[in-house]
């Protein structure tokens, strides 16, 4: 699954794109390497229209996964929006869009270790959103913070298409390019909105080297 993705883009591309009103981010620098867990840009829809925040990479865990677990690292990547456990932050209230520029699979190699492979848009067009959920939660995200309660975030996976597939054949995020599909996934009812849960078409996407400022 995706557990590394970059956001490395322009700020106002972010604005201009999710068609942002209001920008709580302050200067967002680039994030060549965004982990679960960490802090990364998001776009929410809000009293006075759409607003991009910060929120934390990886939405509550379901309570029957973290028996005798006091902290909840959170889930990044949500395959089936139709459990009861996610329906809850399926209305337009809690949906929202995942800006980034590249995204990473992992490749395992023969002598057992594994590489990131970096995807991007094959169109030339830096700038996507994964098709995402979040909401406001309190839990132990890290042991030496405590309690802590933040907002959250994950976003949904599909089947993989055939870029994605030769390396992780199981599944890819829900990635959104098109205007239309933005306004749909954070407005129409919850039946039309996951019609988007689809891969990509074969060939939108190609290989890529690691952002710049990454460690890869």
């Amino acid at each position: 699954m995706c557990n590394l993705y970059a956001m490395t883009g322009s700020q106002q591309a972010i604005r201009e794109a999710a068609r942002v009103m209001t920008d709580r981010t302050g200067n967002l620098r680039p994030l060549p390497e965004i982990w679960p867990n960490t802090l990364a840009p998001i776009v929410r829809n809000a009293q006075d229209g759409r607003e991009l925040v910060m929120a934390c990479w990886g939405m509550p865990t379901p309570p029957n996964y973290l028996k005798g677990h006091r902290v909840d690292r959170g889930v990044t990547n949500i395959r089936n929006p139709t459990s009861t456990w996610w329906k809850r932050w399926e209305g337009v209230a809690h949906r929202c869009l995942v800006p980034l520029t590249a995204f990473s699979e992992p490749e395992r190699l023969p002598d057992g270790t594994s590489r990131p492979v970096w995807f991007v848009r094959s169109d030339g067009e830096p700038l996507a959103f994964f098709a995402g959920i979040w909401c406001q939660w309190t839990s132990v995200r890290k042991l030496a913070d405590g309690e802590t309660t933040d907002d959250l975030f994950g976003f949904l996976t599909t089947t993989a298409n055939r870029e994605v597939g030769t390396i992780h054949p199981k599944a890819m995020p829900v990635i959104l390019t098109r205007p239309g599909e933005l306004d749909l996934w954070m407005n129409a009812p919850l039946d039309e909105a996951l019609q988007l849960q689809r891969p990509l078409p074969d060939n939108a996407l190609t290989v890529a080297n690691a952002p710049v400022g990454s460690n890869y």
